[in-house]
């Protein structure tokens, strides 16, 4: 079949343009700034409220460490890939070491102010917009204690890094929880999703006028897979797909990551001077459902940690003790987290978190197709 100069000449542009974001350098890094929620949260929930209890942390910290898994999050294999300390949460005022950067995720936090916090409300005051007021804070604060030159002044950043910086978003799926669990429809809750996407935007856009360059920015996962969705929301039979999610659920995260890639998309063209990565964890994380033995996990659905149910979720919560018909039982691990997707009915293990990583790390989940640690290169440059 013949084939037109044309056809030749655009595919070469969209091979070579493919391919100058992996002849790039890599971007060295000095510090990495995250804002988020659970997911990513290093302390933040715990030194403000309460520490998760064992068994968190048993993997690898061998002692409940501040994050909601058995282990390590994406974002600490993000900042051990720079060489850099694992973050020390900002509001975590014991042992915090800021020379690489600094996590403001706070497990529970939503992109827009939530409409009930504790102690009768499930979410917390730490909305996207706070998040940035205390990064602000600190940029400022850090560098007057540079110029002191106290004891603390080596913990800090230098002034330069914050130019320099990785600044990583994992944030968005507790405003969609939270519409959920207020009974709203999807419909609804879809209806929702522009305002939230644009409350983001603006958070973003404000980083990059304080300074600013290198965005890595997570869409949100698939809620529909995730054991306190499936206990609590239960769908109609056929509302499950092959992979035993709940469909609907599944569809809502994608709306909103569809709308988070048009704003990512805009805020590229908005700011041709800045590097803003979006990166399709939904999809890395939904491969460990519809084909977890291919790598190496089992019984994606179902929670290492709890007890109770066809999904280990619910009768008792991890770490917690309850009484169930009259005998006392503990919401332990089921030993074998290593093979185990899911944590704790909503978090995902150390194993299932070094997945994630490992594939997106390298740009295969990423527009533009930009491998982590050359996050800093536009594209094309």
């Amino acid at each position: 079949m013949a084939v037109s100069l044309t056809s030749l000449l655009c595919l070469s542009t969209v091979f070579l343009s493919s391919n100058l974001v992996f002849a790039s350098k890599d971007c060295k890094f000095p510090a990495l700034f995250n804002f988020g929620a659970s997911s990513s949260d290093t302390g933040g929930f715990a030194a403000t409220f309460e520490s998760p209890v064992p068994p968190y942390g048993e993997t690898y910290f061998h002692m409940p460490a501040g994050r909601f898994s058995d282990g390590r999050l994406i974002v600490d294999f993000i900042a051990h890939s720079f060489g850099f300390p694992y973050l020390s949460a900002y509001l975590n005022s014991l042992r915090s070491n800021f020379s690489h950067g600094a996590n403001f995720a706070v497990a529970g936090s939503t992109i827009t102010p939530p409409n009930s916090i504790p102690p009768q409300g499930r979410y917390i005051p730490f909305y996207l917009d706070v998040q940035l007021w205390q990064f602000l804070h600190f940029k400022n604060q850090s560098q007057i204690v540079k110029k002191i030159g106290d004891v603390f002044a080596d913990l800090m950043p230098e002034e330069e890094y914050f130019a320099k910086a990785l600044y990583t978003f994992d944030i968005g799926q507790n405003d969609l929880g939270n519409r959920i669990f207020r009974n709203l429809s999807i419909e609804e809750v879809n209806a929702s999703v522009p305002d939230i996407v644009d409350s983001f935007t603006t958070n973003v856009r404000n980083l990059y006028h304080s300074g600013g360059r290198s965005f890595w920015i997570h869409n949100t996962g698939p809620i529909g897979c995730l054991p306190y969705i499936l206990v609590n929301y239960p769908v109609t039979e056929d509302e499950y797909d092959s992979a035993g999610c709940a469909k609907p659920y599944n569809e809502v995260a994608q709306y909103f990551n569809q709308k988070l890639k048009e704003a990512v998309a805009q805020l590229r063209q908005d700011h041709p001077s800045a590097a803003f990565t979006y990166v399709d964890v939904y999809s890395a994380k939904y491969s460990l459902y519809t084909n977890p033995t291919k790598y190496g996990f089992e019984l994606p659905l179902v929670a290492c940690c709890g007890y109770g149910g066809e999904y280990n979720f619910g009768v008792v919560l991890c770490g917690q003790t309850a009484t169930v018909n009259g005998t006392q039982i503990f919401g332990g691990s089921c030993g074998n987290p290593s093979v185990t997707v899911n944590w704790d009915g909503v978090h995902y293990t150390e194993a299932a978190n070094k997945f994630v990583f490992d594939h997106i790390a390298t740009g295969a989940f990423s527009e533009p197709p930009v491998p982590l640690a050359r996050a800093c290169h536009r594209f094309p440059e």
